[in-house]
């Protein structure tokens, strides 16, 4: 038997999750937080990781969302958040939803626009981070041959004969 206070989605920053998830991983559903900084969330109120996020109640949602949009003041150590020595401000943050979407745009266009090494890498459409580029990434002119396209020469080349 279903319990009435049992909701199927729960809205948790911005974000519409399951209910019938367990709380470690109802958390990684929100973008910008994986599985270690969920971790550090439950340990931070002392909530069982195991429980149903559509079983909790709200006064405790709401303290969820409070621990991840300001995880400073819970005593959430800074090298679990996913901008530290912010570029603008220097400021060691975590960052969620959205606003981690426009961030890394931002941060993308500021380096074409100063034409950084990985600024240029992004305009170009190569790999950033040095990868091989001699098998991997290859698309347009690049490609190897394509069989059909080997099908039909070796096709006019038995013709000819």
């Amino acid at each position: 038997m279903e319990d009435k206070n049992f909701r199927h989605i729960v809205r948790i920053a911005n974000t519409d999750v399951k209910g019938n998830l367990r709380l470690y991983h109802a958390l990684t559903m929100i973008n910008g937080i994986k599985y270690s900084f969920a971790n550090a969330v439950c340990n931070c109120i002392d909530i069982d990781k195991n429980k149903r996020i559509g079983e909790i109640d709200t006064n405790l949602i709401k303290k969820i969302e409070d621990v991840i949009t300001n995880p400073v003041q819970h005593g959430i150590p800074s090298y679990m958040f996913n901008r530290r020595k912010d570029f603008d401000s220097g400021q060691d943050k975590h960052i969620i939803g959205a606003t981690l979407k426009f961030t890394k745009d931002m941060d993308i266009k500021m380096m074409k626009k100063i034409k950084s090494y990985k600024g240029m890498r992004h305009s170009f459409g190569l790999p950033v981070r040095g990868q091989r580029t001699r098998s991997n990434f290859r698309h347009g002119v690049s490609l190897g041959v394509q069989r059909s396209k080997a099908k039909m020469a070796a096709a006019k080349k038995e013709d000819k004969k």
